[in-house]
Formats: C-alpha cells, sequence, structure tokens
C-alpha cells in the first residue's frame, strides 16, 4: 500500500478526458440577449450533462477468464495456458479547477488505477508468478485547458504523463515507466444543447502508442435524452430520470503500456501493452448534495494484451508473446464528490 500511495502522489500520469458538467437543467439564457458591448464566450457544457466528478474513488471486479499461450521462459519459446480467477481493481481521481473564469477554464488532475491479478496455479512460469505476486499500476497527473474564443468557438487541450508498471522492492519506477499522451480539439457550440469538435489525440488507451484523429460531440436532444462522445475514447447515450438520477449505455477503451521486469531473465525489463473495450451500463444517482454513487456493469473485452521486448514494440520481433485473454463480466462502483 505504501508504494501505492508514493506512485500516486510523487509521480506523473494521465487523467482521462473530462468536461465539466452540471448536475442541474439550465435555462438557456441566449434568449434573453447581452447588454450592448459585453462579449459572449461559448460555455464547456451542454443542458443536462453528467456531473463532473471532482473526487472518486471506486473498486472494480473482473470475473474469471482464461489466460492462454503464455511464454514459460526468456529461454524456452513454448506456451502453456493460465486461468485467472479474478482482477480487483482500485481507482481513484481527481480533478481541481485552477483558474475558472469566462474566458479560460485551467484544470489539473490526478489518478490511480491499480489491478491485482489472481492466478490459480501460477507454477514456474516466470511471467504468471511476478504478475499474480504484485499489482499493474497506473498514476499520475493531467492538465486540461478549455479556451473559448468566442460565442461559438472553443479549443480544448489536454496533456498528461503516466507511470505504468508492476513495482515492488526490486522494481523501482523509472524513465521506462513513463508514457505521455496529449490531445488537441477545435470545436463549435451551436447552442446550449449541442457542441461538436474536431481534432487528433496521441493516447496509449489502446495498449500501443496510436495518433488518432477524435470526434467530440455533446448533444441533449431534450429533457429526458442526450449522448455524449469522445471517438474513439468513448460514447454514451445518456437518458436523465431526473436531474439527479441518470443512466447512461455506451462503451469505453481503456489501457495503457506498463513496464514489468521478469526474475530469471537478461532483460531488465518487459512491456505489457494493454488494451480494454468495455461496452457498459452505468447508472449516477446523487446521495446528497454533492455526494454521488455510480455503479457499472459490462464486459472487459481484450483489445491487446501483447508483452514486447521493447518500450513502444510494434514489430513481430520487439514480441516475447501475446494471449488473447479469455473476456469476463466485469462491475464497478464508486462514491463520487462532483461539481455544483
Amino acid at each position: 500500500m505504501k508504494i501505492h500511495l508514493t506512485i500516486l502522489f510523487a509521480s506523473l500520469s494521465f487523467l482521462s478526458f473530462s468536461q465539466t458538467d452540471s448536475t442541474e437543467v439550465l435555462e438557456d439564457y441566449s434568449n434573453y440577449g447581452e447588454p450592448e458591448g459585453v462579449k459572449r464566450y461559448a460555455t464547456q457544457k451542454v443542458l443536462n450533462q453528467t456531473p463532473q466528478k471532482i473526487i472518486s474513488f471506486g473498486y472494480e471486479y473482473n470475473g474469471e477468464f482464461h489466460m492462454p499461450d503464455i511464454r514459460i521462459s526468456e529461454s524456452i519459446s513454448i506456451l502453456e495456458d493460465r486461468h485467472v480467477s479474478q482482477v480487483n481493481a482500485i481507482k481513484a481521481q481527481l480533478n481541481i479547477p485552477v483558474v475558472a473564469t469566462n474566458k479560460i477554464i485551467w484544470q489539473l488532475g490526478a489518478n490511480y488505477w491499480g489491478s491485482q491479478f489472481q492466478i490459480e496455479n501460477p507454477g514456474s512460469n516466470a511471467f504468471a508468478k511476478q504478475l499474480n505476486q504484485s499489482s499493474l499500476i497506473s498514476a499520475g497527473l493531467n492538465t486540461t485547458i478549455f479556451k473559448p474564443l468566442n460565442e461559438t468557438n472553443f479549443l480544448i487541450f489536454q496533456a498528461s504523463a503516466d507511470v505504468n508498471g508492476l513495482f515492488n522492492e526490486q522494481a523501482k519506477v523509472t524513465s521506462n515507466a513513463l508514457t505521455l499522451s496529449a490531445t488537441g480539439i477545435y470545436g463549435w457550440k451551436k447552442s446550449e444543447k449541442n457542441m461538436i469538435g474536431a481534432g487528433i489525440a496521441r493516447t496509449y488507451r489502446a495498449g500501443r502508442l496510436i495518433y488518432v484523429p477524435v470526434l467530440l460531440w455533446n448533444k441533449t436532444f431534450n429533457d429526458k435524452w442526450g449522448m455524449e462522445l469522445l471517438l474513439p475514447a468513448k460514447g454514451f447515450i445518456r437518458y436523465n430520470i431526473n436531474t439527479s438520477n441518470m443512466i447512461q449505455a455506451g462503451f469505453e477503451l481503456e489501457g495503457n503500456q506498463f513496464s514489468m521486469p521478469i526474475p530469471g531473465t537478461q532483460r531488465d525489463l518487459f512491456y505489457i501493452q494493454r488494451g480494454e473495450f468495455k461496452p457498459r451500463i452505468m447508472w449516477d444517482k446523487k446521495i446528497t448534495g454533492f455526494l454521488w454513487f455510480s455503479a457499472q456493469v459490462g464486459l472487459r473485452y481484450n483489445y491487446r494484451f501483447d508483452v514486447m521486448n521493447k518500450y513502444d514494440g510494434k514489430e513481430e520481433a520487439d514480441r516475447y508473446f501475446t494471449s488473447n485473454l479469455g473476456n469476463p463480466l466485469y462491475f464497478n462502483f464508486s462514491l463520487n464528490l462532483v461539481s455544483p
């Protein structure tokens, strides 16, 4: 636990891109006009959007699944199968607005994601034993800037740094565990119910460094229905039961590259390129004041689980082994302090 907290508060990492949301149905003040000479700026939200999580702490459980084709050792290329009884994960995040005016919003954040694999009978398999004994951890900081240019146009910039890996007394945090991500978006605020943007992202969400175009589209259709998209990373259809109770259905792509030492090998580090595609249903409910409860149920679909010999390895020659993990159901519960 000491190692986990040290990594969380002392290292750089990333936070998923987030937007400031409101828990209330807001009136569209554009109908009233503005005093002459006062310049208006686009806001960073649409009506009825899900509330932004300022502080969040949650637990995630993945059911049992098969882990085939695990390499026995560096000197022996024979593959063997293992079974994972469950994966327990702790997730926490913090978002702090540093500057919040009608001309600019600057936010700093931090996050922690620790996954403990429980492997049945790891035996003498060096990789399985190491993964079973310690958690895979991702932790760190990010910054997000929302800059309205006028009443219609806006810019969003997000940059983040992660330290990701399996850390213990023998495996310390080094620069080999660091991954850097960034997103830039130019957008249009069509109305208080519709905003759209496009840009490009450098990301490790698929487990491997890629550069991809991104589409941001948040739209409220009416008092009950809306959608929140940041493709290809995530997308959800939203149903507002009321202002303090909502259901969403959609997906999110999660992952990163994790450094991992394997005892008995000549290499200093191997790299797990882990990407998870998660279709899911979410329920968010206000408990009291700004305290909300969130629950998720869905499928953890294995997008990538490659173990590479090289940082940012992409070629077949860089591959130590790859495993087509089974796809279990998962459950997630969290308590969240949200913005007003």
